[in-house]
């Protein structure tokens, strides 16, 4: 909870020694704390603290564990006149931070070719003078549309988001630089207005932010797909140089001519390969032995045709021999017959199946009979019947 105060007071006891670290009293009316602010954040301070100096504070408490006492880490440090100016920006900045605003994942690169580059600027101002001779320089090509506006003052950020919504309409216009030149942290104050970071972070285009001042940041330069120190910077960044791209293209051309050199190279030695192998030295050679091949391959093709249908020859013989002992014909022929009951038809397998004086019909292997039976013997009884 002490993590991160604002206090206001007056400086007392300042010291200053060699060290760059600075030790005083913060105090008002009813109470006073120690407080010390150490060289790494002392430099940045942008005016010197006297003692009877009105701050306003930005840090933290803890111990200092040789005298056991509390203190005040002094980590920013403002006069009272801007302190709470600084203190609600600090507020607005921790908002917008939250809210997504100055997510890096969501900046946008700048096009290496814009087409057209709209300037949000004063058009009275070095600003756009230094855009202007950076862009003839870089690219005597480029084309620039001016949406002017006033730069600080009450009446600046409405005109700066109003000059930003026109400009992201004109389909023609690839990027945005809005700027100004350096000044006092009052005059840039237009920069750090809530509107003109939200008409930024709404632009359909990429947005380059170039306040010109060094070292502190706006919410402009916060939101604002890349920042820039100065306008002249931020044309640097927009515009590409010409003999810089002509030393590229010229670098592509000589690496393309390269490459295409290494190619036709070793197209040609395998050309070269091609023509001294045999084949190209004696083709008749080649065309021979194929040739010779194709003989070869025939005389076996033939061959095993000539064996395959001598195989297929004797399993249709053997087959036929087959039919030839199982069929009732080649039997009759050796003497047998079949002998068949007359009144039935039915193939007699059996004597007992007749009965003496019953008419049956003998097949021959040539012609048949029809005869009476007079005797019955069945095989295996012993027994006769007899007409």
């Amino acid at each position: 909870m002490l993590g991160n105060l604002w206090v206001a007071g007056e400086v007392s006891n300042l010291r200053r020694p060699s060290s760059g670290h600075l030790y005083f009293t913060l105090k008002d009316e009813a109470a006073a704390v120690r407080c010390v602010m150490f060289r790494s954040q002392a430099c940045r301070l942008k005016f010197r603290p006297e003692d009877g100096v009105r701050v306003v504070i930005h840090g933290y408490v803890s111990v200092y564990q040789r005298d056991g006492v509390y203190q005040l880490y002094v980590q920013e440090m403002e006069p009272d006149g801007m302190g709470a100016l600084y203190l609600s920006l600090q507020k607005l900045k921790q908002q917008l931070e939250r809210e997504g605003l100055f997510d890096p994942a969501r900046k946008r690169p700048l096009p290496l070719l814009p087409r057209w580059v709209g300037v949000v600027t004063s058009a009275a101002g070095a600003a756009w003078r230094d855009i202007l001779t950076v862009s003839h320089r870089r690219y005597p090509g480029a084309r620039l549309i001016l949406a002017p506006v006033q730069v600080q003052g009450d009446e600046a950020p409405g005109q700066i988001c109003r000059a930003l919504e026109l400009l992201q309409q004109l389909p023609e216009v690839d990027v945005i630089i809005v700027g100004r030149g350096g000044g006092s942290m009052e005059e840039l104050w237009a920069f750090n207005d809530e509107k003109v970071a939200r008409a930024i972070f709404g632009c359909r285009v990429p947005v380059v932010s170039a306040v010109g001042h060094e070292t502190d940041w706006t919410l402009a330069d916060y939101v604002a797909d890349v920042r820039a120190p100065t306008p002249s910077a931020a044309a640097e960044r927009v515009f590409p140089s010409q003999q810089e791209l002509a030393a590229r293209i010229a670098a592509l051309r000589q690496g393309a001519r390269a490459a295409m050199g290494r190619r036709l190279e070793r197209a040609a030695h395998r050309l070269e390969k091609l023509l001294s192998s045999r084949a190209f030295r004696r083709p008749d050679d080649m065309l021979n032995q194929r040739r010779q091949r194709v003989d070869e391959l025939a005389r076996q093709a033939a061959a095993a045709v000539v064996r395959q249908l001598e195989l297929l020859r004797m399993r249709v013989d053997g087959h036929r021999r087959a039919l030839e002992n199982l069929n009732p014909e080649a039997i009759l022929a050796r003497g047998y017959s079949i002998c068949s009951s007359l009144s039935t038809g039915m193939i007699l397998r059996d004597a007992r199946a007749v009965r003496p004086g019953e008419a049956v019909r003998v097949q021959l292997h040539r012609g048949t009979l029809e005869a009476t039976v007079r005797r019955c013997e069945n095989a295996g009884e012993g027994d006769a019947q007899d007409e």
